[in-house]
């Protein structure tokens, strides 16, 4: 079987690049004046359910609820260069809240539930959002975030007394022969503003165009199709579901609870789900969990993951509860607003994350900017010749990001194979030095992973001025093990021989490790969380 996507190698150039790109609709128009007319046409289709509000909106209710708030803008007089900002839970009417933004082309900028106040202020300051959609479970941090700022709260869910809510909105008529703008830079206009993920620093607010890239591996949806995704709308692949739910007239299954892995096996069952994308802590979770070996996931026929990488252990145990071979490693990041790269040859590139999608060119650099060819590591950078407002306000971090090429500059160190495979072999930032030596924390990661009583591991780097950095691991154990930190040690001992790849710093066993906002292990949050009860003496 011939290898898939379709990927090109340019040896001179020392250039990777997927098919060409395809476009399902009229370029002209924008990504609001598609779900219009989708709406329109798959009006008596299920659009969404909740699953925790136990409410069902049609393609037509959800299209009102939107042209009604999508009027609410309008009558506060909001422009196509304002902004509105998103804190909140994927509640029955968030998605009304986006896809009104897209009716009046207007982005929306939004934030974790779980940030703390003073990031808040630090990131609405940048934008300043004439409106904000929040949980009432944030008001009283949103209110205090924004008090320098002229802009209305409205709650979404849980209002507390004197807050707008959401239902009055609603109530506000929906304006006469409405219909979705005209983009007024057309198609390079920023359709929404997230943050990055913030494991390597503060998040930066991350401009997304109204640009097809979105859609560039999601042609395949259809009516029949069920989508579901934890993730709410400050994370990319939140953004992809609502984006592709609304243009190819999916159903789509939502829940505004804390991910419960017996809960979501539960959803998929019920619902039928056929398309998900999911963060590899919830698949370890889910591994992990009691309900694991008799649930059935024998309706889903794409089951995506990405942000982190999950162990080809946990892959294995996944795919064994699958009817079709749909787990597939997805590569991407904010900036690029889609992914980069799928993995459909498990069997034969399990390390893999896969080979480009269409759009998408990749070149691997060494320090010096120059291109490297197959099998040599260096930092991987990619184009996808779409037009970038960079970050929001920060010019000095785009240009970082982003070079005058179009290069975008990921920070990931990989390599490309002979077959047109791409590896990720780490963070640059996550580069360790023991004794002047480097080494990556991932090597000693993949090692622990394989033992067959560990969950999830996280390794970084303690300082001190003899050694440098001396790694140290954070482990969690499966279920009614009996694993203990020195074993960990002893076990690393028997497989590495380097001593600067050994845990010279130890190990910890924890219940769960430390995560961003967005599910993905946090790397310097684990350490300071070991450092802390080092300090302590726990």
């Amino acid at each position: 079987m011939p290898y898939r996507p379709a990927s090109y190698y340019d040896a001179d150039l020392k250039i990777w690049s997927g098919g060409q790109l395809e476009y399902y609709f009229d370029p002209h128009l924008s990504i609001g004046e598609i779900i219009f007319h989708e709406m329109q046409r798959h009006s008596q289709l299920i659009a969404q359910i909740s699953a925790t509000e136990n409410t069902i909106l049609t393609r037509a209710e959800l299209q009102a609820n939107s042209m009604h708030i999508a009027s609410y803008m309008r009558s506060l007089g909001l422009l196509q260069s304002d902004i509105v900002g998103i804190i909140a839970r994927n509640t029955t009417h968030i998605s009304a809240v986006v896809y009104a933004c897209f009716f009046n082309g207007i982005a929306f900028h939004s934030l974790n539930i779980s940030y703390e106040q003073s990031t808040i202020e630090k990131l609405f300051s940048i934008t300043k959002p004439q409106i904000i959609f929040c949980d009432g479970d944030e008001f009283e941090k949103v209110r205090s975030a924004t008090a320098q700022l002229d802009v209305k709260i409205i709650t979404m869910r849980n209002h507390p007394s004197g807050s707008i809510r959401i239902d009055q909105v609603l109530t506000t008529p929906i304006e006469k022969n409405f219909q979705p703008v005209r983009l007024e830079q057309g198609n390079d206009q920023t359709l929404a503003i997230l943050c990055s993920s913030g494991t390597t620093g503060i998040p930066k607010a991350v401009t997304i165009t109204n640009s097809r890239q979105i859609l560039n591996s999601s042609h395949s949806l259809t009516t029949n199709d069920v989508q579901y995704s934890h993730s709410s709308l400050d994370w990319i692949t939140g953004l992809l579901t609502t984006v592709t739910s609304g243009v190819f007239s999916t159903k789509r299954i939502i829940a505004d609870n804390i991910f419960d892995p017996e809960f979501f096996m539960r959803l998929v069952e019920e619902h039928q789900i056929t398309w998900i994308i999911q963060a590899p802590s919830h698949m370890a979770m889910m591994v992990n969990s009691p309900a694991f070996t008799t649930c059935d996931l024998s309706s889903l026929r794409y089951y995506l993951f990405g942000g982190s990488r999950a162990s080809v252990e946990t892959q294995h145990r996944i795919r064994s509860r699958l009817s079709k071979d749909c787990l597939h490693f997805a590569y991407g990041f904010t900036e690029l607003g889609s992914m980069a790269a799928l993995n459909f040859h498990f069997d034969e590139k399990p390390n893999s994350v896969g080979r480009l999608v269409a759009g998408v060119k990749l070149k691997v650099t060494c320090e010096k900017g120059e291109s490297l060819g197959p099998d040599e590591v260096g930092e991987l950078c990619l184009w996808n010749g779409q037009f970038w407002a960079g970050y929001y306000g920060n010019p000095e971090e785009t240009h970082k990001m982003r070079d005058p090429q179009k290069w975008f500059h990921t920070g990931d160190l990989g390599y490309v194979d002979e077959d047109g495979f791409i590896y990720i072999v780490e963070r640059k930032k996550d580069m360790l030095k023991y004794q002047n030596i480097m080494y990556y924390p991932n090597d000693i990661e993949s090692v622990i992973a394989k033992m067959p009583d560990v969950a999830e591991v996280c390794v970084f780097g303690v300082w001190n001025e003899i050694n440098g950095d001396e790694a140290t691991a954070a482990v969690v154990k499966k279920r009614g093990s009996a694993l203990t930190a020195q074993d960990i040690v002893n076990y690393v001992a028997t497989q590495i021989d380097a001593k600067y790849k050994q845990l010279n710093g130890g190990a910890i066993i924890v219940d769960d490790l430390v995560r961003s906002p967005n599910g993905k292990t946090n790397r310097m949050a684990n350490k300071a969380y070991f450092l802390e009860g080092k300090s302590s003496g726990k």
